[in-house]
């Protein structure tokens, strides 16, 4: 049996997190870092607030933090499977009250993961985008 296949659900979540915070950290401009960590800390207030398909759509029109997006998407195809469409606000949009709400926790889930690496990681003293 692999190291992979003992890892519990929250070493994998923990685990993609971190690779992703590690590669905005790597590769995103000053702005794109502050918009990450700002969106990032707000999505998932917006979540329980007004629903994932709501704040994923507000992410996509504003055209904010898109690496976030990404992310979010790919780790809920790696969860819950793909079906269809890749991209998780179509699986929203064309999915069935059950994925929504596994898709939901996921996202919270995970969401707590990035916030707490980026911060580790220094991205939060590039805070300060509004919205």
């Amino acid at each position: 049996m692999s190291g992979e296949g003992r890892k519990t659900l929250e070493q994998k979540r923990a685990a993609h997190a971190w690779e992703q915070v590690l590669e905005v950290k790597k590769k995103a401009t000053k702005d794109e870092k502050k918009s990450f960590m700002t969106q990032i800390k707000k999505t998932p207030v917006r979540i329980v607030s007004s629903g994932l398909g709501q704040a994923l759509a507000f992410l996509q029109a504003k055209g904010y933090a898109p690496h976030l997006r990404n992310a979010l998407t790919d780790w809920t195809n790696q969860r819950l499977g793909k079906d269809g469409s890749k991209d998780l606000l179509q699986r929203i949009i064309h999915g069935d009250s059950e994925f929504l709400r596994r898709a939901t926790a996921e996202s919270l889930a995970y969401l707590e993961w990035m916030v707490r690496f980026a911060e580790a990681e220094g991205l939060a003293e590039s805070e300060g985008e509004e919205a």
